[in-house]
């Protein structure tokens, strides 16, 4: 058995390229495709964007122009089958503008597998044995810890297999600081103070409405106009009988 562990190693590699793209979110897509075409899986993929820095411009009362520099980046892990992991790696390589890093680790882990291996044996040749009655443990929980020892060292010789039958790739790229314009609303409430000019304009075209309103209303009450000049001379008329009525006849 160990001969024919060492005759194929388990080996677990490990792919690390950083490199700048033209655009990130575009790049993001081509990747996943090209892991589903290879049979693997994208298990971690975070884009984000970060101002770099921002200004504003001012337009009018109303409006500013703000200008933002932003810089966007991804991140992303996947499994590719281990025996097409050149092939991958090098059609990640031709995405790039230019490759900043490209690392490859490969960790033999075949000894560690082997004696995982043959602790499982032992641990397996133990509960046969006390199965048959050759053994005897001490205490009950023994032979539970027993088995469970066996599982574990079964997961973990399952575990590098998978390791060993699928290489992980991290990815990380970015690209130029992207520039973007935007219309938006003067946030500064003392933009919207009225000058002077306006104010005294305002003030006259209020005073002018507020005098036709007076006058409308005037209008309105035309009809005590007569009657009031009615009332006026009617009043003469008798102030004048009545000086007459009081002088002394000669």
């Amino acid at each position: 058995m160990a001969d024919s562990i060492l005759s194929r190693p388990k080996l677990v590699k490990t792919v690390d390229i950083n490199f700048k793209v033209r655009n990130v979110r575009q790049t993001g897509e081509v990747i996943a495709a090209l892991v589903d075409k290879f049979e693997g899986m994208v298990i971690h993929h975070q884009m984000q964007s970060t101002t770099t820095q921002s200004d504003r411009v001012h337009l009018n009362n109303d409006s500013l122009m703000l200008v933002s520099a932003f810089n966007t980046t991804a991140n992303m892990t996947v499994k590719i089958p281990s025996e097409k992991l050149e092939d991958f790696v090098n059609q990640i390589n031709h995405m790039g503008i230019y490759i900043n890093s490209s690392k490859m680790d490969i960790e033999d882990k075949t000894f560690e597998y082997l004696s995982s291996e043959l602790k499982e044996n032992n641990r397996q040749d133990f509960v046969t044995q006390q199965k048959t009655g050759k053994i005897t443990p001490k205490r009950a929980g023994e032979l539970l810890k027993v088995k469970d020892d066996i599982v574990d060292k079964q997961v973990s010789n399952l575990k590098t297999d998978y390791e060993v039958k699928y290489s992980t790739v991290i990815l990380s790229f970015y690209q130029s600081d992207t520039i973007l314009k935007e219309i938006v609303a003067n946030d500064d409430p003392s933009a919207y103070d009225i000058s002077l000019g306006k104010r005294m304009s305002l003030a006259f075209a209020t005073g002018w409405a507020a005098f036709m309103d007076v006058l409308v209303a005037l209008i309105n009450f035309w009809i005590f106009v007569p009657i009031g000049l009615g009332a006026w001379m009617a009043y003469r008329y008798y102030r004048k009988r009545s000086r007459l009525a009081d002088r002394p006849l000669v």
